[in-house]
C-alpha cells in the first residue's frame, strides 16, 4: 500500500510517497508515481531509500539511470531521504555528490531537508 501526502511549501506542492514496501522496482513504477504525484498537482517528490530497489544502488544495474532519467524527461525534482553512508562504492557516491550539486536529484538524509532543498528548487522555476 503507497499513500502520497502532499506538503505545500508556499506556492509549492511537495508530494512525499509514503509505504513501508518497495514502491520503486522500475521505469514503470516510477512513471506510475509521477503521473500519480502530477495528478495531485506536485512536480517535487519525496522518496524513501527503503522504499527503491536495492539494485538502485548499485549503479552496475543501470537501474537509477533509467529511473532517473524519466525524472528529467518530465522535468520533476526528486528528493531520495535516506542513509547512504552506509553504500561503499565510489562511483555511487561521486553521483550522488554530482546529483546534489546540479539539484533536481537530491539525496538527503531527512524529511525536512528533502522538503527544504525541492522548495528551493521549486521557487527558481
Amino acid at each position: 500500500m503507497m499513500k502520497i501526502e502532499i506538503t505545500h511549501v508556499g506556492n509549492i506542492a511537495v508530494a512525499e510517497i509514503i509505504s513501508d514496501n518497495i514502491v520503486m522496482n522500475n521505469t514503470e513504477d516510477a512513471l506510475d508515481i509521477l503521473g500519480n504525484c502530477r495528478y495531485q498537482g506536485a512536480d517535487h517528490i519525496i522518496l524513501h531509500e527503503k522504499n527503491i530497489i536495492p539494485g538502485f544502488f548499485d549503479l552496475k544495474t543501470t537501474i537509477a539511470g533509467d529511473i532517473l532519467q524519466k525524472f528529467s524527461t518530465y522535468q520533476v525534482s526528486l528528493a531520495i531521504v535516506g542513509d547512504f553512508s552506509k553504500y561503499s562504492s565510489q562511483s555511487l557516491k561521486d553521483f550522488i555528490y554530482e546529483s546534489n550539486k546540479v539539484g533536481r536529484i537530491n539525496f538527503v538524509d531527512t524529511v525536512a531537508a528533502a522538503t527544504e532543498k525541492l522548495a528551493k528548487q521549486g521557487s527558481r522555476g
